[in-house]
C-alpha cells in the first residue's frame, strides 16, 4: 500500500473541521489561547492555499465556566445556558484575533436543530453559510447553547459537523480530538492498536468504543466521532479523524489519524436531515406486509398497514415506523395526528374516502418523506 499524500484530502475545495472543546480550553475552563493559535494556523494555510473552510466549533459552554467562577462544567441546563451564552462571545472573540493576524475575516453562526430539520430554516442557513463562503469568510459554527433546549439540540457537534458537511455540500470532514484516531480500544492500554483506515462497517466489527472524553469539559466521545464519520461517508464526504495538535499535517493529505472512506453517495439534503437530526415524537407499530411494503418496495405507509399508533404527535412530525418485534425500520413525517390515527388503522384509502372524505385518500406517511433505518439504528422501541 502506498505510503503517499491522501488524495481526497488535498483535492478537497471545501472542508469542514470541528474542534471539541477538550481541544481548545484547560481542564479547569479557561480559554488555551496557544492551542487556538495553533489550529487556526494550521486553518489560514489550507485557506491561504485556495480551500475554503467551515470551522465547527465546540467550546462556549467551557469558556463561559472560569468568568462565572464555575469550577467545572454545570449540569442543570439554565447554568449551561448561561456559560455558552458568555462563552461563545468571548470565543469568537479569540477566533477574530487569531484569523485576523492572517488577513481572514470570520462570521458567527450559530444552529439549532430546528434551523435544520424545518424545510424553511434550512434553506436560509444554507444561502447564509454559501454566501460567506463566496465572500472569503470563514464561518464558525456552533449550536446555540444559549437557546438549545433538550428537545431542539443536536447532542453533539461531531452530528452536527457530519450534518454541515452536508449541508454546504462540502469535499472533506476532518474531527479534530484529544486523541490521535481511532483505537481498537483504551488507547491507554498495552496492545491496542490505531486503526488508519476504515473503508466499510466490516473494519469497525473488532473496535470497542469508548463513551467520553479524557478532559470533563466535553460531551462527545469516540462512539459519537465514529457515528459522525458514518453520516458523512454515507452521504460521500470523506472523514480524517486526527488530534488537533496534528490538524496541518491532517489538512496537508498526511497519513496521520484515522481515514474514513466514502461508503455511499450524497443523498438528498431532507433525507439526511430526517434520519440523523431529528427525533421521532411517536411510533407506528406495522404489520408484517407494511414492512415488506416499506422497506423492500419503498412504497408508502397506509392506514391498512399499521397495527397500533404509540406517543403524541402532530401532522408533520417524525416518527418511528417498527415492524412487530419492536424494532425501528423507518423514519418518516406523519400526514395525520395521532389523536386521528387510531380510527383509521386497518382501513384502506378507498373506504376512509367512502366514509369521510377525499382529504382521507392519502398516506400516512409518503415515501417521498420516508427514510429507512440502518440495521444499527434498529433499536428495540420502549414499550
Amino acid at each position: 500500500m502506498t505510503k503517499g499524500l491522501r488524495t481526497d484530502v488535498t483535492a478537497a475545495e471545501r472542508v469542514v473541521v470541528k474542534v471539541g472543546s477538550s481541544s481548545l480550553t484547560t481542564s479547569r475552563g479557561g480559554i488555551d489561547q496557544d492551542r487556538i493559535d495553533a489550529l487556526v494556523d494550521a486553518l489560514a494555510a489550507r485557506r491561504a492555499a485556495g480551500t475554503e473552510i467551515v470551522l465547527v466549533s465546540s467550546g462556549a459552554i467551557a469558556t463561559g465556566i472560569a468568568p462565572l467562577g464555575l469550577r467545572t462544567r454545570p449540569r442543570d441546563l439554565a447554568t449551561q445556558q448561561a456559560a455558552a451564552s458568555v462563552g461563545q462571545g468571548l470565543l469568537v472573540a479569540r477566533y477574530t484575533e487569531a484569523f485576523g493576524r492572517h488577513g481572514f475575516r470570520v462570521a458567527q453562526v450559530l444552529l439549532t436543530l430546528d434551523d435544520v430539520t424545518r424545510r424553511s430554516h434550512y434553506r436560509n442557513a444554507y444561502r447564509t453559510m454559501a454566501r460567506l463562503l463566496e465572500l472569503g469568510v470563514v464561518p464558525i459554527v456552533n449550536e446555540n447553547d444559549s437557546v438549545a433546549t433538550e428537545e431542539i439540540r443536536f447532542g453533539d457537534n461531531d452530528r452536527l459537523a457530519a450534518l454541515v458537511a452536508h449541508l454546504v455540500h462540502a469535499d472533506l470532514l476532518v474531527l479534530l480530538s484529544d486523541v490521535d484516531g481511532l483505537y481498537d480500544g483504551d488507547p491507554r492500554r498495552p496492545g491496542t492498536e490505531r486503526v488508519e483506515e476504515v473503508r466499510n462497517d466490516a473494519d469497525l466489527a473488532h473496535v470497542s468504543l469508548g463513551r467520553s472524553g479524557r478532559s470533563g469539559v466535553g460531551t462527545g466521545g469516540m462512539a459519537t466521532k465514529v457515528e459522525a464519520a458514518r453520516i458523512a461517508t454515507a452521504a460521500g464526504v470523506p472523514v480524517v479523524l486526527s488530534d488537533a495538535g496534528d490538524a496541518g499535517r491532517a489538512l496537508a493529505g498526511e497519513r496521520v489519524g484515522t481515514h474514513f472512506h466514502r461508503t455511499g453517495r450524497r443523498r438528498p439534503t431532507r433525507l439526511l436531515w430526517l434520519a440523523h437530526a431529528t427525533t421521532p415524537r411517536g411510533r407506528l407499530r406495522l404489520d408484517t406486509g407494511a414492512v415488506r411494503a416499506v422497506c423492500e418496495r419503498r412504497a408508502s405507509l397506509l392506514p391498512a398497514g399499521i397495527v397500533a399508533v404509540d406517543g403524541t404527535f402532530e401532522v408533520g412530525d417524525p416518527v418511528d415506523l417498527v415492524d412487530p418485534e419492536g424494532r425501528a425500520v423507518a423514519r418518516g413525517l406523519v400526514n395525520f395526528d395521532a389523536r386521528e390515527l387510531p380510527d383509521l388503522l386497518g382501513r384502506s384509502t378507498r373506504d376512509l374516502a367512502r366514509e369521510l372524505g377525499p382529504a382521507y385518500e392519502r398516506e400516512v406517511v409518503h415515501r417521498d418523506d420516508l427514510v429507512l433505518l440502518p440495521e444499527r439504528d434498529r433499536t428495540i422501541a420502549h414499550t
